[in-house]
């Protein structure tokens, strides 16, 4: 099998890690990787999306030189590449990561709020008399 394209540190483009974070899903990897304390098989994003859906948004992270993708038997293991973004774009990295978990939790919020359970407990309330 061959080797899968990584970008050279120096070649790194700002634009591109911009468009690879524009998915709501490869925000979530990002998190998931950043989070992760070793390299993270590529399986176990498979309560995100279908398989070739993930392979998709793998290879759209890994163009824009986010993540390192390397294969081990018949398994492949995600990284970020925190010393090449960091050497580029020093602070970049932890700034995405705090704005995806800024999105995230403002996304759970939003979804709480929109759960049925919530949506009854609003229908419940009595009206504000005026």
């Amino acid at each position: 099998m061959r080797a899968p394209f990584h970008p050279p540190a120096d070649l790194l483009d700002l634009a591109a890690i911009f468009a690879a974070l524009s998915d709501p899903t490869r925000l979530t990897i990002l998190l998931r990787l950043a989070e992760a304390e070793a390299d993270v098989r590529c399986g176990d994003f498979t309560d995100l999306a279908t398989k070739s859906n993930l392979s998709y948004h793998f290879a759209k992270m890994r163009e824009a030189g986010l993540v390192s993708l390397r294969s081990e038997g018949t398994s492949r293991f995600l990284a970020l590449r925190r010393d090449d973004i960091e050497g580029q774009f020093p602070g970049l990295l932890d700034q995405l990561i705090a704005s995806a978990k800024r999105i995230e939790d403002r996304t759970r919020k939003l979804q709480t709020a929109a759960s049925p359970d919530a949506t009854r407990s609003r229908a419940k309330r009595k009206p504000v008399q005026a």
